[in-house]
């Protein structure tokens, strides 16, 4: 695996285009597989932090790169949690998604954190008010989703994925909960996307031969 569609995918990127990405440098294997959402769908799943200025680097490429994915593949986000001190961003990640704004307060969240430089990334209670503030909803409204059954039961499962993807840090990129790769593995935020994109043409090929029928 892996030794396939090389010229293709690694032309314009800083690879060497005669040498393919090397497993246990540019990616690595999973530390355990990962359940995907879609198993039709090769899922890239980025694991990152808002209090990360890599993150927040790699985010307008990475938002760039994935408007531009195949129908065959899925990209969501899965808040990092290695330790307690990220949880109040993660829990600030799922309330944007359940209160249906996630596209109006994704970037301005890492902006409050990064460029503006006024919102402490593990203050919980800042944090709070700052989404309240910027959204326009009721703060106990904020509260009860930060302080709900189902945000633990988020959370447990963020730190698995997390603990699973055998992520030394973020960003990080799980390829279909088989492959990790990122930009420190990589490089850089480009080289890491390429690398992605060589995992994912390498996963199509062996899901199009299982999926053909046996040569008789």
């Amino acid at each position: 695996m892996f030794k396939k569609l090389l010229a293709t995918l690694l032309l314009a990127s800083s690879f060497n285009v005669f040498a393919a990405p090397q497993i246990g440098q540019d990616f690595d294997k999973t530390a355990q597989p990962i359940a995907t959402e879609n198993p039709s769908k090769i899922e890239v799943n980025e694991i990152f932090w808002y209090g990360c200025i890599h993150c927040y680097h790699m985010d307008p490429v990475l938002e760039t790169w994935a408007k531009k994915l195949p129908a065959d593949v899925t990209f969501k986000r899965t808040p990092g949690l290695p330790n307690p001190s990220w949880a109040p961003m993660a829990k600030a990640f799922y309330t944007l998604e359940e209160l249906k704004l996630f596209s109006k307060l994704h970037m301005p969240l890492f902006d409050a954190v990064h460029k503006q430089k006024n919102l402490n990334p593990t203050d919980e209670k800042a944090i709070i008010d700052w989404i309240t503030r910027q959204a326009g909803v009721d703060k106990a409204k904020v509260e009860e989703h930060f302080k709900s059954f189902s945000m633990n039961n988020k959370l447990n499962r963020a730190a698995k994925t997390f603990k699973d993807s055998g992520a030394t840090g973020v960003p990080s990129l799980v390829i279909d909960g088989q492959y990790i790769t990122s930009s420190t593995m990589t490089g850089g935020n480009q080289q890491a996307l390429a690398v992605a994109d060589y995992i994912i043409a390498n996963i199509r090929a062996d899901k199009a031969k299982v999926a053909a029928p046996a040569k008789k």
